[in-house]
């Protein structure tokens, strides 16, 4: 994780109101995302989540180049929760809502069924609204969800123990970091990456 890790070690960290957030290669493509630091962590993700799954899930902002390179690497077909509808009535579709660090709204997703076996993959884990979300959507259309994978976790925020409390669900995370004033502080990797 060594490329993931320097994009972190690199970012920049600014104020929206009252929040810290970075804004960096990997989750925001500024500057432009490397293909070699996707591989990094779309690798690195495929090592770490549960390969007996029908679908894998992720949100349309920030977790779509993430979950689709998995999605590629594994054969697994992808589905994207967005924040708007398409009004088809033969799609079976869910609607929950999600107030998360960036976004409060409505989250959408179609493409799963009743029985699918799901991944979440996404690229951060902060406050754990949009994966609470996505699971709720996920339980909604009759899915089972199988694992959660964050590639960053910023620990502050406490998103494991959100999302554990109102789901019962454990995050796994590949990279821990915390924000203090202007910096970006790595604190540790899952032990199954290298």
């Amino acid at each position: 994780m060594k490329l993931l890790k320097d994009v972190y070690e690199k970012a920049k960290v600014v104020s929206v109101g009252s929040t810290l957030i970075t804004v960096n290669e990997f989750s925001d493509q500024l500057p432009a995302l490397r293909p070699e630091v996707l591989s990094e962590v779309a690798n690195e993700v495929v090592k770490l989540m549960d390969s007996t799954a029908d679908k894998i899930v992720t949100e349309e902002d920030k977790g779509a180049p993430l979950a689709t390179a998995v999605s590629l690497l594994t054969g697994i077909p992808m589905a994207m929760a967005r924040w708007y509808t398409y009004r088809l009535d033969s799609v079976n579709q869910a609607a929950v809502d999600i107030t998360s660090e960036y976004f409060q709204g409505t989250l959408y997703l179609n493409g799963i069924q009743p029985g699918d076996r799901v991944v979440i993959v996404d690229d951060t884990l902060s406050t754990g609204g949009a994966v609470i979300s996505l699971i709720e959507s996920i339980r909604q259309c009759g899915g089972e969800v199988i694992d959660v994978i964050c590639a960053v976790e910023k620990v502050q925020k406490e998103g494991a123990v959100n999302v554990f409390n109102k789901t019962g669900i454990t995050v796994k995370t590949l990279m821990k970091i915390k924000l203090s004033g202007e910096k970006v502080e790595v604190l540790g990797f899952d032990e199954l990456t290298s």
